[in-house]
């Protein structure tokens, strides 16, 4: 689609199936949002693949925690983005540092080019850098295609001066895309301040589960319950699309 684009971060089947028909763009599919995103499972690529007619790009990213790998992490992320590339996924979206917080360019570029055909997105890895300018240059040596950012900040809107000033130093060499905490209440300004072209959103929802049957002061993790199931809300993500058609409409 021209114009504005709304990517959707997914964890489960049904959360992507409904990001689709809501609204979105691409997806970026994960694991485990907990620990911000982790790889999905070969199943959950290939059944997500396979029933979404819009693109799918799939998070690399062998556990949760920091983004300094050990070598036999980086034979992990390679064979994940060996097997996404074999089941014909649109994109990959990864990121790896150095002890000292920089962008690692040797590693980056070996995964970038095991990639390709692919495209790349840097992550929000990017947010955890000393400089963030030296950063940016350094995604754009690389070739990478996208930058995921919240602009150094938890936040994007946080971070929307830090986001508007990597678009512009940028300069349409590579796609600058905020992402992170971006709600219907800040989108519009969040763009309109920024000059972004392409957002990330979660528009994160729950629903009840549907069995009948529940089982007391039992839990399987850190949810709070096996009864409430998180997925991406419809409504949030219509109105998404809603507000970015208004700009569309306005120019």
């Amino acid at each position: 689609m021209a114009g504005y684009t709304i990517e959707v971060c997914c964890y489960n089947l049904e959360s992507a199936l409904t990001a689709q028909d809501a609204g979105a763009d691409r997806i970026e599919l994960c694991a485990d949002r907990h620990q911000g995103g982790t790889t999905p499972s070969y199943g959950m690529m290939e059944v997500v693949k396979k029933q979404l007619t819009i693109p799918v790009f799939v998070m690399i990213r062998p556990r949760g925690g920091d983004f300094l790998y050990a070598p036999e992490e980086y034979q992990v992320m390679m064979h994940d983005i060996q097997m996404a590339k074999e089941l014909g996924i649109n994109g990959v979206v990864m990121g790896v540092l150095k002890p000292d917080g920089r962008i690692n360019p040797i590693v980056m570029e070996e995964l970038i080019d095991l990639a390709k055909p692919m495209q790349v997105t840097f992550h929000r890895a990017f947010d955890l850098t000393p400089d963030p300018l030296e950063s940016l240059h350094d995604l754009i040596s690389l070739g990478v295609d996208r930058l995921l950012t919240s602009g150094q900040c938890t936040s994007a809107f946080d971070g929307r001066q830090v986001i508007t000033s990597l678009i512009k130093q940028a300069e349409k060499k590579i796609i600058v895309m905020p992402g992170a905490g971006i709600n219907e209440s800040n989108v519009l300004e969040l763009l309109s301040e920024t000059g972004a072209h392409e957002f990330h959103i979660s528009a994160t929802g729950s629903r009840p589960s549907q069995m009948k049957y529940h089982k007391q002061a039992v839990l399987m993790g850190t949810s709070p319950s096996e009864y409430s199931i998180e997925i991406a809300a419809p409504r949030r993500i219509e109105k998404f699309r809603a507000l970015i058609d208004s700009l569309e409409a306005d120019k």
